[in-house]
């Protein structure tokens, strides 16, 4: 092969590989590996930050109020905050209006009865007592007129009787004499005749005058009956003013000591106002007020308890008020063998109400979760204690300050019993130190 002249060489083009070149057939899946291969990449990526990064909601321990389970003995029984009242009371009611005119009493003074507590005026009432008074006396002068002409009358008729009566004797006597001498043939019949007519007429008017006299002190004494009538029901309106104006100047009606009474001299008293109560001090009961839960298994006649200066004495329910307020019901409590030593009344003490008897149950602690969850779900702490997961759980009776487990939990098992309403639904807890 010639070589070429130096010349011939600068004369080519430049050598650009272009005929050296040519297109490869496209592969079929070779676009949707690349996705793929993206794809697997952004899952890896998720994974490890899902499983880099904190799970649930973080709370600090220190907040949370946790319970064990355990098997014990279920007492069936209701711890409650009592206070000591007095066992009997009587409440002071004006049954009078008007205004103060004298306090004779002192709130927490020690009373008898009968004792005058204060004295109120009235002019109305006053007047009212001299208006029934004086419309009683006139009455009663009304029913001493009525008396006094029946007692006129009855004396008349007794003279007009015996006038009548005298004039009925004597014809009947002359009657008789003409007779004896009309048989002698000294008289004619018709003298005789007129001595019997004289003799029926004066026994007429005899008769006539007692039959008027008899109708005439009927309607006298009729009068007098209904006067008589009027006259009571006068006298019982005057005793009812009479006892209404009593009643400006009252007074205790028992022994005890006076409570919750802040009448003044000068204020004013309307009728049906309380002014206070005496409280009977020598007894005293308890009064609670008990959580709507237990409104149904509460009743009267259950058995209680309160322990104090190291003796149990015994109570009995005595009274349950089924008026729900704020999610609580009140019940009364009296003791039944006597009088624990010290009490006074606005004490408080922990009393206990037996429910039913005991029994051997899976237990935790009472708390404000049940509230927050109605008993269906419990926060439950993990072995380590860092988390709390949520569980539905089965829930059955609440006494003495502890919940009976039906279902979902194990003896060991730690759970939240303290508010969860503040955790919303979270089903973890992640609990920081």
């Amino acid at each position: 092969m010639s070589a070429l002249p130096h010349s011939h060489l600068h004369s080519l083009p430049p050598a650009s590989g272009a005929a050296m070149d040519r297109p490869l057939p496209r592969r079929k899946y070779q676009r949707p590996l690349r996705w793929g291969g993206a794809a697997l990449g952004l899952l890896g990526l998720g994974a490890l930050l899902f499983t880099s990064l904190p799970r649930g909601l973080s709370v600090p321990a220190a907040e949370l109020s946790l319970s064990t389970v355990a098997e014990g003995e279920y007492l069936d029984e209701l711890s409650l905050r009592a206070q000591v009242v007095p066992a009997h009371q009587v409440l002071l009611d004006a049954t009078e209006g008007g205004r103060v005119d004298a306090v004779l009493v002192r709130d927490g003074e020690m009373l008898k009865a009968g004792a005058l507590l204060y004295r109120l005026s009235n002019p109305q009432r006053e007047q009212e007592v001299l208006q029934r008074s004086a419309e009683v006396a006139q009455q009663l002068a009304n029913l001493s007129g009525q008396r006094t002409g029946l007692a006129n009358a009855r004396a008349l008729q007794r003279r007009d009787f015996s006038n009548l009566a005298h004039e009925a004797e004597r014809a009947h006597s002359d009657f008789l004499r003409q007779q004896e001498l009309a048989a002698q043939g000294f008289v004619s019949a018709a003298v005789l005749e007129e001595a019997r007519l004289k003799q029926a007429l004066q026994q007429r008017l005899l008769e006539q005058a007692r039959e008027d006299g008899a109708a005439e002190m009927r309607t006298r004494e009729q009068a007098i009956g209904e006067l008589e009538r009027a006259v009571r029901g006068l006298s019982e309106g005057l005793a009812l003013v009479r006892q209404a104006a009593a009643g400006l100047s009252a007074r205790a009606p028992r022994d005890g000591q006076l409570s919750g009474f802040a009448l003044q001299v000068g204020g004013s008293v309307k009728p049906g106002d309380r002014l206070g109560r005496i409280d009977d001090i020598a007894s005293f009961k308890l009064v609670g007020n008990v959580d709507e839960f237990y409104l149904n298994r509460l009743q009267t006649g259950l058995r209680a308890s309160l322990d104090i200066a190291g003796k149990t004495w015994p109570l009995t329910v005595t009274q349950r008020l089924p008026q729900v307020k704020e999610g609580r019901f009140g019940v009364e409590m009296e003791f039944t063998q006597g009088l624990p030593p010290g009490l006074q009344a606005g004490q408080s003490l922990d009393a206990r109400i037996r429910l039913g008897q005991p029994s051997r149950a899976r237990l935790i602690a009472d708390g404000a979760f049940y509230a927050d969850s109605g008993g269906a779900w419990v926060y439950v702490l993990n072995a380590k204690g860092s988390q709390a997961e949520r569980r539905n759980v089965r829930l059955g009776r609440r006494a003495a300050g502890r919940i009976e487990v039906l279902d979902g939990l194990a003896p060991g098992e730690r759970v939240v019993v303290s508010k969860v309403r503040q955790y919303g639904d979270a089903a973890l807890l992640n609990l920081q130190n």
